[in-house]
């Protein structure tokens, strides 16, 4: 896994890219310009959880607002230190990466 440093978005994976923004790397922006955003959602939604990536905790479903960039959330990690994520859409179409969904993780 690459390191990513804070404060930069991470180069984008499949429409996605992540940025640090505190030096812990606890709390980030995700971008998402993927599947669902080229086909013309109105509105997406990032639907994550934390811990192991075959087993998601406190998971929850955050309305992303739309920039000019892309869609975009800011999340933070309070007690673990891993976001699983993937991404709907308001008709409840996903994109959850080919089924592998995506990680951002805290290490050290």
């Amino acid at each position: 896994m690459n390191s990513i440093k804070p404060f930069v978005y991470s180069h984008p994976i499949q429409g996605v890219q992540v940025k640090p923004l505190t030096e812990d790397g606890k709390k980030v922006s995700i971008l998402y310009n993927g599947l669902l955003a080229q086909a013309g959602a109105g509105e997406i939604y990032l639907h994550c959880g934390t811990g192991d990536i075959s087993n998601w905790e406190n998971i929850s479903d955050l309305p992303m607002e739309r920039k000019s960039n892309g869609w975009e959330k800011t999340v933070r990690l309070e007690s673990s230190r891993q976001l699983n994520f993937c991404f709907r859409d308001g008709i409840n179409n996903w994109d959850n990466n080919g089924g592998a969904n995506w990680a951002y993780r805290i290490s050290g």
